[in-house]
């Protein structure tokens, strides 16, 4: 179930008459569980309450009580042995007139009348296994609104199918953010009485909902047309008191969808809505789900966090007003000039979505606004920051719309919280003809001309559409000598998930540079167009991006060209998981990086809750010079060599399970110096036992006599002549003995790495074997002197790896000639080998004595053995005391200890 599902089942649970016998199990089915699970609980088999209610494992614990014992019963609940024993997340006691509940997690309480619960369903979300932030939880009309909207997008859709083409599809977005407004005014004084919208609706359209559309389409006409126009526009005077709108928004046709009675009905619904509790920083972008078959799956959580946007827009620009704010004290002639200086700061989204940064950041400048009003004895004035400095490009229209819209909306409500209601209303109608927002290819359109420096470039929209094309005549609105900063949250797809228009977009950007861009993320586009605008206009910039452009192959092909010789990075959040939607969007880790022009000034790398102030960051996010790791033939200090495991391309004929190896051997003695372990990610970490036939070329012939060995080389034979590869066919079916690439299968030990390893752990599992055929895609070292086996085992490396290799999606993904061969390991003697060597053998001794545990098992976080974690920070420290002559700090000071040593080792060879 998604947040409006439930919402919706919250709320049809608490406006049926109470059920004290019912309640518990209706509470948890609106979250989503099973019939059978709740089945179970009220059996009783599965119900582990204590104290005679309901509490079901890892979940919650809740009761229905007396009359005026809610509060004694949430505590005994939160007492209960039995809570704590089933690890419960939430306490909740009710008696059918107040509720109360507390998450155990983090302390949160509520407390409520029994009906106003649906209120605080956000709180509870994960029941459900939904993740939330602070936003989320206290959007409870946010979510609502967007359900009912959807329910009516749905239904609309079902009697005017054409209305969702692609034809049409812009007018029924379009019609969606009329309806938005409407809703909006009539709650909030903009129409002259309460309900204004909807209860002419009610009136005066018939009850089978055969002309909705016909009074509706009235009521836009009237709000399209000017008073003194009226007279010969035919406009009843029902319709007539609605105020003149247009601004856009009303402009072009009045046609309509048609009604159905339940979408009549749904209408009528949604307007009964306390609009005035409409949230426009998060409304924007749940909102635009509704009209996105893709994105309805999310519907309610779609949208980006508050305090993520804030990770942006403080250390891009706001941090700094808010200094020179307190700079500037009481001195009136510091706050005038403070406030001269926003109102010509432009910001400007290249990726808007509905519009969540602009939206905040014109919130956060209208705050400080009104402080400087308010010292200067100005309360009341006017603003001077204009929503035309707030700037976006989407590529959806719909999105577009509700982006202006949600500017709109968060104009209406800084100038009542500020000035007062009476001045808004006074200055708010009719809606400005001016439009910011561009609907279109960003990484194809000029962001000059969007966002030009001397200032004029505002777009006047067409007469019919509530968007404005690029090419239409523009506003003089004057900004000279205004600072633009640019953000945003561009799309992250990467290399491998472009479609063949995305691929084309970044090629007319990088093309020029040569063919390294095609391991880039479409993400990219936008820090090369952003960087490139810096050039030419004084200019700041900051995305929040997957931390893969700074991970890899990326970073020596896209930060060269970025940062060029004049950029640089001066702000960083190092990776952070995504906040707004865990169950959704749980793969996403994310940064931020901050650009401007080269200057002398303190940086800033933010990583957690900790702040590090240091002279320079490089594309890594780490302190030091713009070094960039590539790739080496060779391992560069020293370290052992390392391969890739086997290609077997056997169609699996030479691998065996342990029951076919046993019956080899057991039927066929001769077969056993052909039998091997297999090892690779799965054996190792999952504890998988498989073997394989190692056939050299003088055993073939002893090999061919045991009648089992002979049937599947014959069958690999099979396999590779219907391969669809040339090679395969031609070449590799005249050895069906061999593997297609074989290395190491003679060695005595090898140390195998997995490919991809959970990023959850704190250290990369490695192999230590005997007698061992390594399975590709893993690397190995074969015959290696074990102290490299510690090498690999240590934090040091993990964050290395973490750094240059890159990730596929969250895990690390390891890489031999980025990861090994660049791994500067210090100079060793032969006493640190040693002790390198006896940590190596601690490890796998600790292993071992908890066998047949698995490596997944042994290296899951929170299960790991306290003798194996011991034996690994022993480890660490032991190789750390080598690089440093102490433990590293911190895993920042690890990797720019790394990179130092990276830098000279490079400086180095180059000399």
């Amino acid at each position: 179930m998604n947040a409006v599902e439930i919402e919706e089942a919250i709320s049809a649970l608490a406006e049926q008459p109470f059920d004290a016998e019912e309640f518990p199990f209706a509470f948890l089915e609106a979250f989503g569980n099973k019939p059978a699970t709740i089945k179970r609980l009220r059996a009783g088999a599965s119900n582990k309450s204590d104290q005679g209610g309901v509490l079901q494992t890892n979940n919650i614990h809740l009761k229905v009580c007396g009359a005026g014992e809610v509060t004694t019963t949430l505590a005994q609940l939160k007492a209960s042995p039995s809570t704590a024993k089933a690890k419960a997340k939430f306490v909740l006691a009710t008696d059918g007139t107040d509720l109360e509940a507390e998450d155990l997690t983090t302390g949160e309480t509520i407390a409520c009348a029994y009906g106003d619960f649906p209120d605080h369903f956000g709180f509870f979300l994960p029941l459900a296994g939904i993740s939330t932030v602070k936003q989320i939880r206290e959007s409870a009309f946010d979510i609502k609104a967007t359900g009912r909207l959807n329910r009516l997008y749905v239904e609309l859709l079902k009697d005017n199918p054409e209305w969702g083409t692609a034809a049409r599809r812009h007018d029924m977005n379009h019609f969606m953010a009329r309806l938005i407004f409407c809703f909006f005014a009539e709650d909030t004084d903009i129409f002259t009485e309460a309900d204004q919208f909807t209860g002419t609706i009610e009136r005066m359209s018939e009850k089978d909902s055969s002309n909705t559309h016909e009074v509706i389409s009235m009521l836009f006409k009237a709000m399209n047309t000017k008073t003194a126009d009226r007279g010969g526009a035919g406009i009843p005077r029902w319709a007539n008191v609605f105020p003149y709108v247009n601004g856009g928004l009303f402009s072009g046709g009045t046609d309509v969808p048609r009604f159905s009675k339940i979408a009549r009905s749904y209408l009528l619904h949604i307007g009964n809505l306390d609009w005035t509790k409409i949230n426009p920083d998060i409304f924007g972008s749940m909102i635009q789900a509704v009209a996105d078959d893709e994105e309805r799956g999310a519907l309610g959580m779609h949208y980006t966090s508050v305090p993520n946007i804030l990770k942006v827009l403080n250390p891009l620009f706001l941090d700094d007003l808010r200094e020179k704010l307190d700079e500037a004290g009481g001195n009136p002639r510091k706050l005038l000039n403070l406030r001269n200086r926003m109102a010509k700061i432009r910001v400007f989204d290249p990726a808007c979505g509905s519009g969540n940064f602009l939206v905040i950041a014109y919130k956060e400048m209208r705050a400080i606004e009104a402080q400087i009003n308010e010292r200067r004895g100005e309360a009341e004035r006017r603003t001077e920051i204009p929503l035309t400095n707030f700037r976006g490009i989407e590529l959806r229209d719909f999105p577009a719309e509700i982006a202006r819209l949600a500017l709109i909306i968060a104009e209406y409500q800084c100038d009542v919280t500020y000035r007062g209601q009476k001045e808004a209303l006074a200055e708010f109608l009719p809606l400005d003809a001016m439009n910011w927002i561009t609907c279109g290819n960003a990484l194809r359109l000029d962001w000059l001309g969007i966002c030009p420096p001397t200032g004029t470039g505002v777009k006047h929209h067409s007469d019919d559409l509530f968007m404005s094309p690029v090419d239409q005549a523009e506003i003089d609105f004057e900004n000279e000598g205004g600072e633009t900063y640019i953000c945003g949250n561009p799309p992250y797809i990467g290399s491998r998930g472009q479609e063949l228009a995305q691929k084309a977009d970044l090629e007319a950007l990088f093309g020029k540079y040569g063919s390294n861009w095609k391991n880039l993320d479409y993400v990219a586009g936008w820090l090369y167009k952003a960087a490139e605008f810096s050039r030419l206009v004084d200019t700041s910039f900051a995305f929040v991006t997957t931390n893969s452009i700074c991970q890899g192959q990326q970073v020596a092909s896209l930060w060269p060209i970025v940062l060029g010789d004049n950029l640089e990075i001066f702000f960083s959040h190092r990776s952070f998981k995504w906040a707004n939607n865990a169950a959704h969007n749980a793969g996403v880790i994310c940064i931020i990086v901050g650009i401007r022009a080269k200057s002398g000034g303190v940086k800033s790398i933010f990583d957690g809750d900790i702040v590090k102030s240091v002279s320079r960051i490089n594309p890594y996010l780490v302190e030091g010079p713009d070094r960039y790791v590539d790739r080496l033939s060779k391992p560069c200090c020293g370290q052992a060599v390392m391969g890739r495991g086997n290609h077997l391309t056997d169609g699996g004929h030479l691998i065996l399970t342990p029951a076919e190896a046993a019956g080899l051997r057991e039927n066929f003695p001769e077969a056993k110096e052909l039998i091997r372990r297999l090892t690779g990610a799965q054996e190792f970490i999952r504890g998988v036992d498989r073997f394989c036939l190692v056939i050299n070329d003088d055993k073939l012939d002893a090999a061919k006599r045991i009648p089992e060995v002979r049937r599947r080389i014959d069958a690999v034979r099979s396999s590779r002549l219907e391969s669809t590869k040339k090679n395969t066919r031609e070449v590799l079916s005249q050895t069906p003995h061999r593997f297609e690439h074989s290395t190491g299968v003679d060695a005595d030990r090898v140390i195998m790495i997995p490919t991809v390893s959970s990023e959850r752990r704190d250290w990369l599992p490695v192999s230590f074997e005997r007698d061992a055929v390594v399975n590709a895609p893993n690397f190995a070292l074969y015959d290696a002197e074990i102290w490299n086996f510690a090498i690999l085992s240590s934090r040091c490396h993990l964050h290395w790896i973490a750094s240059v290799c890159g990730r596929l999606k969250t895990d690390f993904r390891y890489s031999n000639t980025m990861g090994w061969n660049t791994f500067p390991v210090a100079k060793l003697t032969e006493k640190n080998k040693e002790d390198l060597t006896r940590c190596a053998e601690g490890i796998l001794l600790a292993r071992e004595s908890h066998f047949p545990a698995t490596i997944a098992d042994l290296y899951d976080p929170e299960k790991m053995p306290a003798d194996l974690r011991a034996a690994h920070d022993r480890n660490d420290e032991t190789l750390e005391r080598i690089y440093i002559g102490r433990r590293f700090r911190n895993d920042t000071e690890r990797l720019e200890k790394l990179f130092e040593l990276y830098t000279r080792m490079t400086k180095k060879g180059a000399a």
